[in-house]
């Protein structure tokens, strides 16, 4: 059983329409140091040098080449032995809701940590070197920031987890109960999409799952990394975004075909989730 932090939570400000940040750090900065938790998913790969973490009590020593998955709440704190460098990726679960659509797996390396997956990567693998020249190359995408980098990140970060899935999972046989909940959350997501305009309630989703509300949305969040109802909000304005591009249909005709019932909150949502206006969005504006 995961501890309960009780240490307050660090709030890592990622930017609402591209939230993933990627820095590269000499020594372990004093915000490291201390015990500390946050929402946001951390891949950290060892440039240089050696040290090791503390994650929820166990240590891991990392030396070069190493790659470490931290967790969301996590309570982790990093220690330094010598000339360490590494490259921090720290991104939001839900910036990746979309793509479960296609492979509910693609996030279990961090909700299954301790269980099919470790922390720290097999350094013993063949695919390591791989997975750490994927950081390098997002890391400089990210620093450059030339046209579509997000779109380059994006793919190889996806095309990270992949990988992680499929070479660095242990014990085969513990995926059985697991595919069962993915199934579950497979059919809710099949049964939203069919209608998104539809004003679904928490209650009707687990309904369709066969599950209580709270044990349906537990199963989301370890599943999706979001809740039920945030997840229904991305579908409805990754929807929207494509109406917007493709049709002629005016703002309010695409909010209420999208499922919103209400312009003012539409906007407000569509800016905080893409990081622009739905006026802005349109070609000949």
């Amino acid at each position: 059983m995961k501890p309960i932090p009780t240490v307050s939570r660090d709030l890592i400000e990622l930017p609402p329409a591209f939230p993933i940040v990627i820095s590269q750090s000499e020594g372990v900065s004093p915000l490291f140091q201390r015990l500390h938790w946050h929402t946001a998913l951390e891949i950290n790969y060892i440039n240089r040098g050696s040290g090791y973490y503390l994650i929820n009590g166990t240590r891991h020593d990392f030396r070069e080449g190493d790659i470490l998955l931290i967790n969301s709440n996590d309570l982790h704190r990093a220690f330094e032995n010598e000339a360490l460098v590494m490259t921090i990726i720290m991104f939001d679960p839900a910036y990746f809701a979309l793509e479960q659509r296609y492979d509910t797996e693609l996030l279990v390396p961090f909700r299954e940590i301790g269980k099919r997956f470790d922390n720290l990567l097999d350094r013993g693998h063949p695919m390591l070197p791989r997975l750490g020249a994927a950081i390098e190359e997002m890391r400089s995408e990210f620093a450059c920031r030339e046209p579509h980098y997000e779109a380059v990140i994006r793919s190889q970060l996806v095309q990270f987890m992949a990988f992680v899935n499929r070479y660095f999972a242990k014990e085969r046989e513990r995926r059985s109960s697991h595919i069962r909940g993915m199934d579950t959350v497979r059919l809710v997501l099949n049964t939203v999409e069919a209608d998104i305009a539809y004003p679904w309630t928490l209650k009707e989703l687990a309904a369709a799952a066969h599950l209580s509300p709270s044990r349906f949305s537990a199963l989301f969040v370890q599943t999706v990394g979001t809740s039920p109802m945030d997840y229904l909000i991305q579908l409805r304005l990754s929807a929207a975004v494509t109406l917007l591009e493709s049709s002629d249909k005016k703002i309010i005709e695409v909010a209420e075909s999208t499922g919103f019932r209400n312009l003012s909150n539409f906007n407000r949502l569509f800016k905080q989730h893409i990081g622009k206006l739905p006026s802005e969005l349109r070609p000949h504006h």
